[in-house]
């Protein structure tokens, strides 16, 4: 069997066929609890219409493939041997392995954008581009994934990063900036009273580089576009203290007025760096800071 026929097996069904059910249930799209993890808010999505998965809460997502590696643990021939070996033993008529049918575009309209692979950040131009940014490869892949889609009949790559509602905010080398939608807002839940605030998702890692760590214990709010800044509202105000690092621009001050308005206690932190549009700017222009000493990094 080709490995594209292997890619087509269904994973709603193939999840079905293990017991695992969808939670809730969406036109083109499930929400499960998630099958590696205890998880209790129903964190992991399958798209019916892309056949792919996506773990909200370890980041991770792919093929039918990338799900059993996971599950079982296995390289990838063996993923896919596997699925070949589960097909061959059932038969495709009597296993509910292959796709949902899906209703059909109407005439002279393609979608926009199209996701073909979602994967570990590899490619040689973004990895170089990470590293321009001054940010560690191991921590963009922490967060981000590599993502190829398609729009009409052209396949491009970008590093994408997820957000809370399934979309991915894409960023690439050429100076892009898009997104899969929907598009919304990101944001990290440690159940901590403080909360801290960025513009996209490379103020976020930068943060990150600067304070020496790979992950915080604050929560997080990623805007993705200060054009969210209304939608992240509600969850900023279950927090006693907020810290907001959005960009030195007249966007980024509207919005911290908006937050201001409807949160008790917000620190503008853009003073800090208030020499460059962003924090990112801050971490790239001040290449003295990686030789800080350990456990002296930006602080909160």
């Amino acid at each position: 069997m080709a490995l594209s026929e292997i890619k087509q097996i269904s994973i709603k069904g193939y999840l079905q066929n293990m017991g695992v059910l969808p939670k809730k249930e969406f036109a083109y799209y499930g929400m499960y609890f998630s099958p590696f993890r205890d998880d209790h808010n129903t964190s992991f999505k399958v798209d019916y219409r892309q056949n792919l998965w996506y773990d909200f809460g370890t980041r991770e997502g792919g093929s039918i493939i990338d799900l059993v590696m996971k599950l079982e643990n296995c390289a990838f021939h063996e993923a896919a041997a596997k699925l070949e070996k589960d097909i061959e033993g059932v038969g495709l008529n009597s296993f509910s392995f292959h796709r949902d049918s899906i209703p059909a575009t109407p005439k002279n309209r393609n979608p926009a954008m199209t996701i073909r692979n979602i994967c570990t950040i590899s490619h040689p131009k973004l990895a170089a581009w990470i590293s321009t940014r001054k940010i560690d490869l191991s921590l963009a892949n922490l967060y981000c994934r590599e993502v190829h889609y398609q729009v009409k009949d052209n396949v491009y790559f970008s590093i994408g990063f997820g957000n809370d509602k399934g979309g991915y905010e894409l960023s690439s080398p050429s100076n892009f900036k898009g997104c899969i939608p929907p598009k919304d807002i990101t944001t990290v839940k440690n159940g901590h009273d403080n909360c801290l605030v960025f513009e996209g998702f490379w103020d976020f890692l930068s943060y990150l580089t600067l304070q020496k760590i790979e992950k915080t214990q604050y929560d997080v709010t990623v805007l993705n576009s200060v054009a969210n800044v209304q939608k992240s509202l509600a969850f900023l105000a279950g927090h006693r203290n907020i810290f907001a690092y959005l960009d030195n621009d007249e966007s980024g001050r509207k919005a911290i007025q908006v937050i201001k308005s409807s949160c008790f206690s917000v620190d503008d932190r853009s003073v800090r760096y208030a020499a460059y549009k962003d924090i990112n700017d801050y971490l790239c222009g001040k290449n003295q800071v990686r030789q800080m000493k350990k456990g002296r990094g930006f602080r909160l």
